[in-house]
């Protein structure tokens, strides 16, 4: 089963189960947030949102910049339906069905997202992207990625990946909805935060550095 179909299924439980897959889910999504959009070099008026899913990542940006203009693109079709839903009668919010990595949204805009989606990409593929976003993103623009890492050394990496999955089978997760969660970890293709890092400055990034990790999470704020 690939992305598209595996998220399609998953799409009306995906929120409902976040906070089970993610044990920082307010600091991460919350609190980071609030720091990010308070850092920003200028105010957004175009933000996309890549591989948005049920839209959850804009819902906690929206309250900082309602003004602005946002585009949620995502593979599967489920996902946005849900984020449509999430946004309902909200006009400054538009929508797309497509794969970003083969070909970017039109705009040029002061703010892309994404969270929990890159690490999808075999590893050409995101410096390949990571170098598209650079060039679509206005002056002074940035670029936030909200994504899963592995850890540069193998031994800490397993113990950080043993300890994230007990977490998750003691979370309150049914036994069909973990086994799906396995199902899709197979398409996972992590990186570490240093080499992101280096991807994005080679990308051209004038700076990029992390501004949150907790265990397999981890946000990378780039400046344009």
């Amino acid at each position: 089963m690939n992305i598209q179909d595996q998220f399609n299924m998953i799409a009306k439980e995906y929120d409902e189960n976040r906070r089970k897959f993610i044990p920082c889910f307010d600091d991460y999504y919350v609190s980071t947030t609030d720091f990010a959009a308070k850092s920003l070099a200028k105010k957004p008026e175009l933000i996309f949102d890549l591989g948005s899913g049920t839209g959850l990542l804009p819902s906690f940006w929206y309250p900082h910049f309602p003004d602005a203009n946002y585009v949620l693109s995502d593979i599967a079709e489920e996902m946005i339906s849900v984020a449509k839903k999430r946004f309902e009668n909200v006009p400054n919010i538009k929508y797309e069905i497509s794969d970003y990595s083969k070909k970017l949204l039109e705009g040029k805009p002061d703010l892309v997202l994404s969270a929990l989606s890159i690490h999808h990409l075999e590893h050409e593929k995101k410096k390949s992207l990571f170098k598209s976003i650079h060039n679509s993103l206005s002056e002074g623009g940035t670029f936030l990625n909200y994504d899963q890492f592995c850890c540069e050394n193998d031994t800490l990496n397993t113990k950080t990946e043993e300890y994230w999955i007990e977490g998750i089978k003691n979370s309150g997760l049914s036994e069909k909805e973990f086994d799906r969660w396995l199902e899709r970890k197979k398409l996972d293709r992590e990186c570490s935060v240093a080499q992101e890092i280096a991807w994005l400055k080679e990308a051209g990034f004038k700076s990029a550095e992390c501004i949150y990790l907790m265990g397999k999470f981890a946000i990378i704020l780039a400046e344009k």
